[in-house]
């Protein structure tokens, strides 16, 4: 394995464990040269915290482009999270774009929605602008909430593999490549993974953890580049994102005083057994 140069694109949390504080420990952890670009800076994640200070970082990013381009600075891949607003997109794009190797390859995880609903800062001038990133990505991991508003296709809390079929096809005609789909339970107590490629779907199971945690969708992102770094395939790689997340809501519970995120630290050395 090549050591290579990673490009990520969220917000920094300070507190929380979500976002830039865990992908740039778990890409590195990985074995990766791990860049950043911040979208803004909160004191705290926004669920369950109240009085966070929020600086927006919009107007930073062109500068940050324009220093990269004039260093002839390239990155092997470039990953992109939660972002604030659709100006941020349209400068994320560009960057997807623009600032990658010619074997880069672009993860999008649009980071709007779950549960059925967007998150409070949303709107659907959002989610058509996020379409369009979409478009603009090699892989695409979405949650089903996401998938439904990017799809225009009617959220359900059951569903069958038809549904997930249909669901798929037509995230897929935005132009992402690939798409990983987290969080799909077809039987209870049971959830996975689908991976679609070149129409073909794949799935992967395992058992659902009543008690969630905050920021796994961040955390199952970034162990998937990690792993996808390494040389391992999508489907590799996705089984390795899904175990290596499960174990971070094992650790996590229990404690009750630890409520805003799950302790993905604690299985660091897990994950670099995983993708090695």
């Amino acid at each position: 394995m090549s050591y290579k140069k990673i490009l990520t694109i969220q917000d920094i949390s300070c507190v929380g464990q979500c976002s830039l504080t865990v992908a740039l420990p778990i890409l590195s952890a990985c074995g990766m040269e791990t860049c950043i670009l911040p979208s803004a800076v909160l004191s705290t994640h926004t669920a369950g915290f109240s009085g966070f200070t929020f600086r927006d970082l919009t107007d930073d990013m062109p500068d940050i482009q324009k220093h990269w381009q004039k260093e002839n600075i390239r990155f092997s891949a470039i990953y992109t999270g939660y972002l604030g607003s659709t100006k941020q997109i349209d400068y994320v794009k560009d960057i997807l774009q623009t600032m990658g190797t010619e074997d880069c390859v672009r993860v999008v995880d649009p980071a709007m929605a779950d549960n059925g609903n967007l998150y409070p800062a949303f709107d659907m001038a959002y989610v058509e602008a996020m379409k369009v990133l979409c478009g603009a990505a090699d892989i695409l991991i979405p949650n089903i909430t996401e998938s439904c508003f990017l799809a225009d296709v009617p959220y359900q809390e059951t569903y069958d593999e038809n549904y997930i079929r249909g669901l798929l096809e037509k995230l897929a005609a935005l132009g992402a490549k690939t798409i990983v789909l987290t969080g799909v339970s077809y039987t209870p107590g049971k959830t996975g993974v689908v991976v679609y490629e070149n129409g073909e779907m794949a799935y992967y199971q395992h058992d659902k953890i009543s008690k969630g945690c905050h920021g796994t969708g961040d955390v199952y992102a970034s162990a998937f580049v990690g792993a996808l770094m390494n040389d391992k395939t999508v489907q590799e790689s996705a089984k390795i994102a899904a175990d290596y997340t499960v174990k971070c809501i094992e650790n996590t519970q229990g404690d009750s005083d630890h409520w805003y995120g799950a302790k993905f630290e604690t299985a660091l050395r897990d994950l670099i057994d995983m993708v090695q």
